[in-house]
């Protein structure tokens, strides 16, 4: 049943891609959402980045198109602001108003939360939220490990489908805080893998083709029940290392298709 969002003032969805542009059950049935969460800043009092809003349009685009005809619309979410600012945690909690917005729109539909960057941070953070069933976190902004700070916290991901995806030479987010937490956050979900993009960087744009057919083989797997790519399904049921450290061949979507 559709339920009222919480308010938060400043943030609002995008325009619906795919399923027709249908918005609360229109030409087309939505069976599944995905809200794609830009990239932030750690600390800022700015408003909202319209590139980085830009910068994750391709990826709303490209899983649109993948789940044409299968019921995928796609959000992207406009932050309050661009930053995450402490333990306010404002992206995770505008990604979380975000779902609300979408249980509003469509009733009972599955969420999955695809971030870049910051976004990806926020995605991982608001995985509790009831509609949620998946989270994509691309090249994921993590803090540096602190002896004085709590960790970045995993329960949260519990029954969850969850796939990060980091570039091996990411200049701006280290690869290896995105490898450590994937590794507690699978002890408590073994449905959490890792893909690993060799000699990309922080845009993933050397391997972008791949890394777009990727994302669209996971969300349309939890989303919307589709087999999952061979690989995939290896990674998930791997144990770590193994699971967490999978390297993303090259052609992934064409020759490695199950």
């Amino acid at each position: 049943m559709a339920q009222e969002a919480i308010p938060v003032s400043g943030a609002r969805l995008g325009r619906a891609v795919g399923a027709g542009g249908a918005v609360g059950g229109g030409d087309r049935t939505v069976h599944g959402v995905v809200l794609l969460l830009p990239a932030g800043e750690p600390l800022s009092a700015r408003g909202p980045s319209p590139l980085a809003y830009a910068g994750v349009r391709p990826l709303a685009r490209s899983l649109a198109a993948a789940g044409r005809g299968e019921g995928l619309v796609a959000h992207v979410v406009r932050y309050r602001g661009r930053g995450w600012n402490g333990t306010d945690a404002r992206l995770a909690a505008d990604a979380k108003w975000a779902a609300d917005e979408v249980v509003r729109r469509y009733g009972d539909v599955p969420v999955c939360l695809a971030g870049i960057d910051m976004g990806g941070r926020a995605a991982l953070h608001a995985a509790d939220h009831p509609a949620v069933n998946s989270v994509l976190a691309l090249a994921p902004w993590l803090p540096d490990d602190d002896v004085a700070a709590a960790e970045e916290p995993v329960k949260q991901l519990a029954g969850r489908h969850v796939l990060i995806v980091h570039g091996t030479n990411d200049g701006r987010t280290d690869p290896e805080l995105s490898y450590r937490l994937a590794e507690r956050a699978k002890k408590v979900n073994r449905d959490t893998c890792r893909f690993e993009v060799h000699s990309d960087g922080h845009s993933l744009r050397q391997h972008r083709p791949e890394v777009l057919a990727l994302a669209a083989d996971f969300v349309l797997g939890a989303l919307l029940g589709r087999g999952y790519a061979r690989p995939v399904a290896d990674a998930l049921a791997a144990p770590p290392p193994l699971g967490l450290r999978m390297p993303l061949a090259s052609g992934f979507g064409h020759s490695l298709r199950r």
